[in-house]
Parts: structure tokens; C-alpha cells; sequence
């Protein structure tokens, strides 16, 4: 029974920080690309000049989205605390 709840957990686990992280990740993908084709017709190729877009679009999700990023996680706690509390 042990090992069915630690591989149960285990993988909301890694749901839950899949769900949390994919806002910040698709962000820095669009933002990436967006520069990316900016260099290509402008024939910049700074490898640097992607880096500070990147930053401020993840902070401007982390921003918008941070209470709702904050109650999975918190509700991600109550049912690990919950799971314990069974056993």
C-alpha cells in the first residue's frame, strides 16, 4: 500500500509542478521565438539579446499569475498533509 501512495504521489508531484511551470515556460518559448525572428530579418545575431525579453515576459507571468500558481501549490500541500494524516 506504501508503494501505490508514493508512486501516486510521486506523480501528482510532477503534475503539479508541470501545471506551475508551464505558464513561464510557453511565455519564454513565444517571446524566444519572437526574437528569434527579429534576428533572422534583421540579421542581428546577438546571442545575448534574447535573455532580458525572456526576463521581463516570466516576470510579467509570475506577476499575473502568481496567486493562481500559489493556490495549486497550496492545494497541492493540503492533500499531501491530508494523504499523511491517513496513515
Amino acid at each position: 500500500m506504501e508503494q501505490e501512495l508514493s508512486l501516486f504521489l510521486a506523480s501528482r508531484m510532477l503534475m503539479t509542478a508541470a501545471i506551475v511551470a508551464a505558464p513561464v515556460l510557453i511565455a519564454s518559448l513565444v517571446v524566444g521565438l519572437l526574437v528569434s525572428i527579429v534576428q533572422v530579418v534583421t540579421q542581428v545575431q546577438e546571442m545575448t539579446l534574447t535573455f532580458v525579453p525572456k526576463i521581463i515576459a516570466a516576470v510579467a507571468v509570475v506577476l499575473a499569475l502568481g496567486g493562481w500558481m500559489l493556490s495549486v501549490l497550496v492545494e497541492f500541500t493540503h492533500q499531501i498533509f491530508s494523504y499523511a494524516l491517513v496513515m
